[in-house]
Formats: structure tokens, sequence, C-alpha cells
């Protein structure tokens, strides 16, 4: 069965993608590589209506925004993530809580001002 020929039932979670600014549409202050490509924007939220890949569609999002793209995925995973750990940050943590626990241990548990 071809992928494009399936309904996807409306309520489902799904993921829109629109053209928010057109290569020549963009600012004149972006980096010359910026302005060469468009301005795309991708939306995850519960289609309104069934529909097929590729169909103009409106979604609502988890916040309720209402917003229209194209659909190009059914049931998307959330593939983001913040990047390599940075070494330098990995200990704050714990170094935060010995000080706050050798501050609270100077004026018997209390905070100052207390």
């Amino acid at each position: 069965m071809d992928k494009s020929a399936k309904i996807i039932e409306g309520g489902s979670w799904v993921e829109i993608h629109r053209i928010v600014l057109e290569a020549g549409e963009r600012a004149p202050q972006v980096p010359d590589d910026t302005k060469k490509v468009p301005l795309e924007m991708k939306v995850k939220g519960y289609l309104s209506s069934d529909a097929k890949l590729d169909d103009e569609v409106e979604i609502v999002t988890a916040v309720g925004r209402v917003v229209r793209g194209r659909l190009t995925a059914e049931n998307p995973p959330y593939d983001h993530g913040f990047g390599k750990p940075i070494l330098e940050l990995m200990s704050i943590g714990r170094e935060v809580k010995e000080i706050l626990r050798d501050i609270n241990n100077g004026d018997n548990g209390r905070r100052k001002g207390q």
C-alpha cells in the first residue's frame, strides 16, 4: 500500500511543515548563506480532521495553537538533543549542593534571615 494513500485519522499526533518565508523574503541582515534558503517550520500537534500525507492540514498544538501546513509524519518522534556534555559543567550540581550544605550547617540548617 502506498504510504501517501493511507488515511490518518483526525486526532492523531502528527507533524506538519510550512515555508514561513521564501528565500527572497528573508531579512536583509541575515548572513548571505541564510538568505539563499527559505525559513521553514515544523510543528507537532493533533490532526483536526482525517487526511493523507502531503495534504494541507490544520493541527492543534499541545498548547492549543491552531497551525496549518503540509502533513509530513504520523506519530513523529522527538529527535532533538542537547549535544555532548560539557565536562566543565558536569560537577556544578554537586558543588552547589556542597556549598549550600556548608552554608546551612553554619547556621543550624536555617537560611540566613529566618
